[in-house]
């Protein structure tokens, strides 16, 4: 019987705003669990008539872009992913993980300077878990803006008609990537354009370009390899004069995949790619369709070629690893595999970042989710926000018929969804061997602390070389933990499942992010239907990796009831915050007959 509902009031806080109604825009959430997703934009009416009213707070990338060493701009041979898998907006677009026995997941983020979520939205904005992890890296993340066919060219012809109409997109796109905190665009116009179109389209690339350098320094704008200074749709496979026009108005081109050893030669004669060999990324379609170099398990072929001739690449739909293998469970392996046959022409990067610098190399998924070595909740799942600073994945030969290899584990974890394993056959000639895990350009103090948990195998010693110029200061570690301020709980949606009674809500607080690994947030009964049942201890009911997080089909006592929503620190350090600083908002709720 739905015609009976509660209405909920906090209790505690007077900026705590409630309603028992939808009040936020309908797409940013799962029709039947209210979970936050994200998702693209479908047409040039809604890009332009994008505001902050219609934007999703749950897609905005809360972790800032790391160091590297070398940057970006001092890169000579870059390396893009594009992400292209089955149309894109999959388990990624649930923004606070999904429940996922073997899902693609990306980890060998040392290998790349720059992510590119592709999909055939018009506007691809990507999912803030990709941002996320993609700036724990240093790596740069860009969404796309695509035209296709015969609707894309009707507009193209009405946006790229005028100055003030293409202005008018380059400021939304702008605007967009701001909001959500990724760091440019691919712009990918695969239609024929009129005359007055394709004259105005290096204007906006170059508008769009100075907006976003100025706005947001270090980011990108790359132009992809299809329509020609006439306006044909033509696909080049190389920079050449025929698309130099827009080459020269942005930040690179992303060549298409058909290309040879000819192509290559013939764009670094090319007089316009003189000086600006790294900003062309020539495409390798992972696929390998049509007429290309390699591609497949044969990726390495068109890599070895590419860097040859001094050019940076655009790996397209490297996704094709977890898509052709029948056995998901095999991913990692296959993963592995694939990116080590890669690696002799790809290059590692440093991660640079202040201490403290701690990893228990959880990929983002996993069986089971582990805190200091237990199980904290059981089940599989996917939140790729909780994937922590990757090491070295690499396999070396030893000498004999030694070799040795490092790989993700989920079969036990410290923290979060998975271990590092070192693993190998150890010949008898040798005492020992050395197994690289991290390369790190941090700045240290006067002393180092340095915490390493780890498994030996029966007869294995383990020790730890830690080559540093410079020392940690151990009593940064005591700097006095600060409390959770302003709990807020709003867009309150009561649900009914058979006898079931589920609260949906969003709650938000404020705490300084980068003080923190992750919040957990717990509830409890404090008062029910029935007044002699004393109050319930904590349930945990998530990991949240930013300060908002939206509760979905929690169960909840009918009503009148009282309950409590509670968050928790956890340090970056791993250390709990003391619970008279947890962040704690009441939530009382009544029947209320409803029409």
């Amino acid at each position: 019987d739905l015609s009976t509902m509660p209405v909920a009031s906090c209790i505690g806080h007077k900026e705590c705003n409630t309603v028992s109604v939808h009040t936020f825009t309908a797409k940013h959430y799962d029709p039947d669990t209210t979970e936050p997703i994200g998702s693209g934009l479908q047409d040039l009416d809604e890009l332009l008539s994008w505001n902050l009213s219609m934007a999703n707070p749950f897609n905005v990338a809360k972790v800032p872009l790391a160091n590297r060493e070398p940057p970006l701009a001092s890169t000579p041979r870059r390396t893009l992913v594009s992400h292209d898998m089955m149309g894109g907006y999959l388990e990624d677009r649930f923004l606070q993980g999904a429940e996922s026995e073997a899902p693609y997941v990306f980890y060998h983020w040392q290998y790349i300077d720059v992510f590119n979520y592709f999909s055939h939205n018009m506007v691809t904005i990507p999912p803030a878990v990709w941002t996320n992890a993609a700036h724990k890296h240093g790596v740069i993340v860009l969404g796309t803006f695509i035209t296709e066919w015969t609707d894309g060219g009707k507009m193209c012809e009405v946006f790229l008609k005028e100055e003030e109409s293409y202005r008018a997109v380059a400021d939304r796109l702008f605007q967009i990537s701001h909001y959500y905190g990724f760091d440019g665009w691919l712009i990918n116009i695969e239609n024929t354009l009129s005359e007055t179109a394709v004259k105005n389209t290096p204007r906006f690339l170059r508008y769009l370009t100075d907006q976003m350098h100025e706005r947001l320094p270090g980011s990108m704008v790359l132009w992809y390899d299809s329509v020609l200074e006439n306006g044909q749709l033509n696909w080049q496979n190389q920079l050449n004069k025929s698309n130099s026009v827009f080459f020269s108005a942005c930040d690179g081109i992303f060549t298409n995949y058909n290309w040879t050893e000819q192509s290559l030669e013939d764009m670094k004669a090319f007089s316009g790619a003189e000086g600006r060999m790294a900003d062309i990324f020539v495409g390798v379609d992972v696929f390998a369709r049509g007429e290309v170099v390699g591609g497949k398990l044969e990726t390495n072929k068109a890599l070895e070629l590419i860097r040859k001739h001094d050019f940076s690449t655009a790996i397209f739909a490297p996704g094709w690893v977890y898509e052709s293998i029948p056995d998901k469970a095999s991913f990692r392996q296959e993963q592995d595999k694939f990116w080590s046959l890669l690696a002799d022409f790809l290059y590692i990067h440093r991660y640079s970042s202040p201490l403290p610098f701690v990893s228990s190399f959880c990929q983002g998924f996993g069986t089971n989710v582990y805190w200091r070595g237990k199980r904290e909740a059981d089940g599989s799942w996917f939140n790729l926000d909780a994937q922590q600073l990757q090491p070295l994945y690499y396999r070396d030969t030893l000498e004999g018929e030694g070799w040795l290899r490092t790989r993700g584990c989920p079969e036990d974890a410290w923290n979060g969804g998975s271990s590092l394993v070192v693993e190998g056959v150890i010949p008898s000639t040798l005492t020992k061997v050395c197994a690289r895990i991290f390369s790190l350009q941090v700045p240290l103090s006067t002393r180092t602390f340095v915490s390493l948990i780890y498994k030996p195998s029966p007869g294995v010693t383990v020790s730890l070389e830690l080559k540093t110029a410079d020392i940690l200061d151990a009593e940064s570690l005591s700097i006095p933990l600060l409390s959770v301020e302003a709990v807020r709980v709003s867009d309150v949606v009561w649900l009914r499942e058979g006898d079931k009674l589920l609260l949906n809500a969003t709650l938000t607080w404020e705490y300084p992010a980068q003080l923190v690994r992750h919040f957990l947030v717990h509830w409890r009964r404090l008062r029910g239907p029935d007044p002699r049942i004393p109050p319930s201890s904590l349930t945990l009911v998530a990991r949240s990796y930013a300060p908002l997080f939206r509760v979905t089909e929690l169960e909840v006592p009918e009503a009148p009831g009282l309950l409590e929503l509670v968050v928790q620190p956890v340090s970056r350090e791993g250390f709990y915050v003391p619970e008279s600083q947890w962040g704690r908002q009441s939530l009382s709720y009544s029947e209320e007959r409803m029409g």
